[in-house]
């Protein structure tokens, strides 16, 4: 898993997942998996999932990367705590899938709490396959 500082302001965690080394071949697999994850944290809620792909191409004058064949995000939240109103502008949390013709694309923004940007990371590599 690589961290990148995506448009210099946003910490984003980012894993390449070639096709071959994941039981899982589509977006609704991965999405059915990290769902069933999410729903199983202590104070895990699914709040649904986001078709960006679909949404962006409905668009006039609409541009993907014509690598990218799949495009959709999963919303949920895994806080316990309102510890200031400004934490509000962090939550929900989303983690992106995309499919391209060989691999998975899977980023996500870092979360202000590392307990739960080490559990998005761990989800997240628990899509390859162990060896």
């Amino acid at each position: 898993m690589k961290f990148v500082q995506f448009l210099e302001s946003f910490p984003v965690y980012t894993l390449d997942i070639a096709k071959s080394e994941t039981r899982y071949q589509t977006v609704d697999e991965i999405i059915a998996y990290l769902s069933t994850l999410i729903e199983a944290y202590p104070s895990g809620r699914l709040i649904g999932v986001f078709d960006h792909y679909a949404h962006v191409s409905e668009q006039d004058g609409s541009k993907i990367d014509p690598g990218i064949i799949a495009a959709k995000n999963v919303l949920f939240c895994l806080s316990h705590t309102i510890p200031n109103a400004l934490v509000g502008a962090l939550r929900p949390h989303s983690i992106a899938i995309n499919e391209l013709n060989d691999k998975f694309v899977i980023n996500f923004l870092e979360a202000p709490s590392e307990v739960i940007t080490k559990q998005m990371q761990d989800w997240v590599k628990g899509l390859k396959n162990k060896s």
